[in-house]
């Protein structure tokens, strides 16, 4: 077999939303940092990665986790479920990106201290800009997941189907985080096929110009 592996344009067109999972196909763990490791170069809002992963192995946890997700097949069959959290006080002062930010000399404390007034102040002052700012960034780190995912050979599938104060609870999150997505993670079942990939609209269709 060939270690090579795709470019983007290959990995874009051959990532699908995957229904059927091997569910006695494994992801090896080193599979899966390395799938997150490459993931993480998403971009986000003055850098601070306002996200977590909760990564679901175990199948009594995914069984707990099922009865929350509309009972969908593929919780049970792929190998993981990942949670991805968006943190809506994640520009705040104990990230300790900001530290990080400090060490390597990319700022002063005071350019930390005003970003954090602006974004607290200005950019995110109401809940819904906080929630919008957790949601968008997290997203950004989600579907970065897919496209690393299809890249180590591993399929995946999204969903925004889920009871999420169940589901909160189960993960027993803090009031200021919030479960932008669930992805599971595996190896498509070669015994089932997939539909045709739907119609994509281009350029022309979706874009404005001025």
């Amino acid at each position: 077999m060939s270690d090579k592996k795709p470019d983007f344009k290959e990995v874009a067109e051959a990532r699908r939303s995957v229904n059927f999972f091997d569910a006695g196909k494994s992801i090896e763990d080193q599979t899966l940092k390395e799938i997150i490791n490459l993931a993480v170069l998403a971009p986000s809002c003055f850098n601070v990665q306002p996200w977590q992963i909760i990564a679901v192995k175990s199948k009594e946890k995914r069984e707990e986790i099922y009865n929350t997700a509309c009972k969908q097949p593929k919780v049970l069959e792929a190998p993981v479920l990942l949670a991805v959290i968006g943190d809506k006080h994640g520009y705040k002062r104990d990230n300790p990106i900001w530290d990080e930010k400090l060490r390597l000399g990319h700022v002063t404390p005071e350019a930390v201290d005003g970003s954090i007034g602006y974004a607290e102040n200005v950019l995110f002052a109401t809940n819904d800009q906080k929630v919008a700012f957790a949601a968008s960034n997290s997203a950004l780190l989600a579907m970065s997941i897919m496209y690393s995912a299809k890249y180590y050979g591993v399929d995946s599938h999204p969903m925004i189907g889920f009871d999420e104060p169940k589901l909160r609870a189960i993960f027993e999150l803090p009031e200021n985080k919030i479960i932008t997505m669930l992805i599971c993670l595996g190896y498509f079942d070669q015994t089932k096929s997939l539909y045709p990939r739907e119609t994509r609209f281009t350029y022309d269709k979706i874009v404005k110009e001025f």
